[in-house]
């Protein structure tokens, strides 16, 4: 039997011994999203069998359900899914397998022939991009970010600084001028669960390995984002705001920052749509290399 606990910031290395040398590029492995976001879904973890186990809670047709994620590790898949159903009947749920990507299907229904249904969730699809192209913008189809870019340097003179201690409080006001811009009542609620997930993140950036920005304009931050690693080669951005009077400086603060993250990450994972037209939008029109499709897996009775 699988024995969990909840995730904190004191666990990061156990959980990125195993997450870090893999080669799942889901955002949802980034240990500094499991942390910040354990108060809304009860994330939790477990190691087995040389396998790390992720477990948390959502809401599925109304109701509560127990879900985990595809297992890390380099022990037997099979025995490893057994556990974990056997986990979740045991809890009084069906076994639900969250963020199942094409080549972790493969592995399960390998293991486990036609006895899963899969849903795929495009909502929840990750943008993930070459660390080149977001630095470059090189090509025709970058040709807009570019020009954004020109505008804004014409008009402005800025400064790109890194998050530090002292400076938390004023990218958080930038936070809240960006919520006042694009707040409306539908996602009141998500908003708040976000705003919680950046004050704790803010508030223990070194601890969870967290790497951030800013741009600076006449000595006021008008933008901040900030990511992780997700494992060795694919590097995730968890939140860029930004104060929207400003034109083309989302394209300003993205670019500002791919340049800064360390080229030993290749991908650059930007997480993503939730289902948001303008988010989808902006996003396609960076030009993935990878649109990371995920699957929610249900063990069929």
């Amino acid at each position: 039997m699988l024995s969990f606990k909840p995730i904190t910031i004191e666990d990061r290395a156990a959980i990125t011994a195993f997450t870090f040398p893999g080669d799942l590029l889901n955002c949802d492995y980034a240990f500094a999203n499991m942390c910040s976001w354990s108060f809304l879904y009860e994330s939790e973890y477990a190691i087995m069998n040389d396998f790390l186990f992720l477990r948390f809670y959502v809401e599925q047709k109304g109701r509560r359900h127990l879900a985990y994620m595809f297992p890390v590790g380099n022990g037997d898949l099979k025995t490893a899914i057994e556990i974990m159903e056997d986990d979740a009947e045991h809890a009084g749920y069906s076994l639900l397998i969250l963020g199942v990507t094409p080549d972790s299907k493969d592995k399960i229904n390998a293991a486990f022939p036609e006895s899963f249904t899969y849903i795929t969730e495009r909502d929840f699809f990750d943008y993930i991009y070459l660390r080149e192209d977001l630095v470059t913008l090189k090509g025709k189809r970058l040709q807009p970010k570019r020009n954004h870019i020109n505008k804004f340097e014409k008009q402005y003179e800025y400064a790109y600084l890194p998050i530090t201690p002292d400076i938390i409080g004023q990218c958080m006001e930038v936070e809240r001028i960006w919520c006042k811009a694009n707040i409306n009542e539908n996602d009141r609620e998500d908003l708040a669960h976000e705003h919680r997930s950046m004050t704790f993140a803010m508030n223990r950036f070194d601890e969870l390995g967290l790497q951030g920005g800013t741009i600076v304009v006449d000595g006021k931050i008008i933008a901040f984002t900030y990511g992780s690693p997700i494992n060795s080669h694919t590097f995730g951005v968890h939140v860029e705001k930004a104060d929207v009077s400003y034109e083309g400086i989302f394209s300003v603060i993205n670019r500002e920052f791919a340049s800064r993250i360390p080229e030993q990450y290749t991908y650059i994972n930007r997480e993503e749509d939730l289902g948001i037209p303008g988010l989808r939008k902006s996003k396609l029109s960076y030009n993935p290399v990878i649109l990371l499709e995920k699957n929610a897996a249900v063990k069929r009775r």
